[in-house]
């Protein structure tokens, strides 16, 4: 179960806005093999200078388009799954207008005690859920 912040500057449609998220979402189920309702999203559109997001010396120049995408997810998954995460969801989002310089995204990784999914339990650790790679 990833939690996903998206952050992204304030000016999209609603349509858009949808889009991006659906995209991260199919990219999930497709790359990672997510069942479609395990999704858990935050989306947060900030003013332009409210949004910060410089080169790393890379050389990248950003446009006011930038998305900023943050993936809280239990540790586990090898270094070629993200390879292939990061590149099949810069093709999907690319699709629906977010350019590769204006797409940053971070894994943040955790174990199965760090989730509860409600009623004061950690059901990874209660046995309620399998954990992920088990």
């Amino acid at each position: 179960m990833p939690l996903i912040r998206i952050d992204l500057v304030e000016g999209r449609s609603n349509g858009q806005i949808t889009a991006i998220a659906d995209n991260i979402q199919k990219t999930l189920v497709d790359v990672y093999a997510l069942p479609e309702r395990d999704r858990f999203q935050i989306i947060t559109e900030h003013p332009a200078n409210r949004m910060i997001a410089l080169d790393v010396g890379l050389g990248i120049e950003r446009t006011a388009q930038v998305v900023i995408i943050q993936i809280f997810t239990q540790a586990g998954r090898s270094t070629e799954d993200k390879q292939a995460f990061f590149q099949a969801l810069a093709a999907n989002l690319g699709a629906v207008g977010v350019n590769g310089e204006d797409l940053i995204v971070g894994f943040v990784e955790n174990s199965p005690a760090d989730w509860s999914f409600g009623f004061g339990r950690a059901q990874y650790i209660t046995g309620e859920l399998e954990k992920p790679g088990d």
